[in-house]
């Protein structure tokens, strides 16, 4: 009658929008105050005024049936134009416009990217851990996906990815800087990737590609993010102004294919076939050309380094380990038990709300989101040092 794997993705949400869920209902109960949500990647840093001042500024000189009307399925020409502009300025790609295609953020552009590569008997790498709905995007495509161990620090371990990259492997995503983990990966990394994929790439006899997802791009903290298609051909990238402008609910992003990939074009005419199959054409209008308009401009990041610095410090002196997050939002902590969900269960209790890491591909950690007002980690503090205590 219906689609019963469909049925079964409904009834078991991600782990995340259970305990974001959770902690909306409890604050309802005892006090949004009272409740300390590190759940979900919510951008608590207001937009740049910029944002808003260009809203304001199409919305008066622009005719509502232009600014809320169908751009064409792949965006707005003069929309795509200036991403492909961008991307020249900033990376030195030559990038055009017909290689870019604009989407309803980070998640349509992998499912679409995915869906647009995937062929029968496909398998898609992902590095762990990695972001729960990158198994979603892979599975739902009609592929395998493979999961690879990172190392220690949470960077790259070439030796066990090169012996996960098979004959059936069309691509590997990469995320980088890494939710959960804020990892960064190196130019040197990169470099290195690059060279091993090509070198599968000619034993295969056709492309593996690199899927590079690029929502916290701009969310660093003295690291530097090389930008992917200079270092490697075959490579496309999903991108999204959620982070960066702090518009995470507008749902806006591109894909951008390289234009040094061979074939590049038809490449970019399967993502449009993709994004047409699963729906996802002409993204929100209005917000395309908000973006456009504000291609360069990020939110206040000093503002995440602080709290970044605040939470970090605080949980490694009362005894918590964690690696130092190089971008990004999030602390990936140890937990105080082999079982993270257990873990997760008991900080409830300190009405501490910490995402177990088993969705993510590994175990025994949680991930906890700093992207929240300052007042909400300094109240947290005590309830973390209470939690610690009842381990040790």
């Amino acid at each position: 009658m219906f689609n019963k794997t469909m049925q079964h993705l409904g009834e078991e949400r991600s782990v995340i929008r259970e305990l974001f869920e959770y902690g909306t209902a409890r604050k309802a109960e005892i006090g949004e105050e009272n409740v300390f949500d590190f759940s979900i990647g919510n951008p608590s840093v207001p937009a740049p005024a910029f944002v808003q001042d260009e809203i304001k500024r199409l919305i008066d000189t622009t005719p509502p049936e232009v600014l809320h009307g169908y751009t064409s399925a792949a965006g707005a020409p003069a929309v795509r134009e200036a991403v492909a502009a961008y991307i020249q300025r900033q990376f030195g790609v030559p990038v055009s416009e017909n290689l870019i295609y604009m989407t309803c953020g980070a998640a349509a552009s992998l499912a679409i990217t995915v869906t647009a590569l995937c062929e029968e008997g496909d398998e898609f790498i992902v590095i762990a851990p990695f972001f729960p709905e990158y198994r979603i995007f892979v599975e739902g495509a009609g592929a395998k996906l493979v999961v690879v161990p990172s190392d220690g620090r949470f960077h790259l371990d070439f030796e066990a990815l090169e012996r996960a990259i098979g004959p059936h492997t069309k691509g590997i995503l990469l995320n980088s800087p890494n939710n959960p983990t804020g990892a960064v990966i190196s130019e040197e990394e990169l470099r290195t990737l690059a060279a091993l994929l090509e070198q599968k790439s000619l034993e295969k006899g056709e492309p593996i590609f690199l899927i590079a997802d690029e929502p916290y791009r701009e969310l660093t903290y003295g690291a530097e993010v090389p930008y992917p298609m200079r270092f490697y051909h075959e490579t496309i990238v999903c991108y999204s102004f959620s982070k960066s402008l702090s518009l995470a609910g507008e749902r806006i992003g591109y894909i951008a294919v390289s234009p040094f990939a061979c074939r590049a074009g038809e490449i970019a005419a399967a993502v449009a076939g993709a994004g047409r199959k699963l729906g996802y054409v002409c993204a929100p209008s209005l917000f395309q050309r908000v973006c456009a308009a504000s291609l360069g401009k990020v939110s206040d990041v000093g503002a995440y380094r602080k709290n970044r610095d605040l939470l970090y410090d605080a949980l490694t002196s009362y005894g918590y380990e964690c690696v130092p997050p190089e971008g990004a939002f999030y602390l990936f902590v140890k937990a105080l038990e082999e079982d993270a969900v257990a873990f997760s269960e008991r900080a409830k209790k300190h009405e501490l709300l910490l995402v177990p890491s088993d969705s993510f591909g590994v175990n025994g950690y949680v991930r906890i989101s700093y992207c929240v007002s300052r007042a909400t980690i300094e109240r947290s503090l005590p309830a973390f040092q209470a939690l610690y205590r009842e381990y040790r």
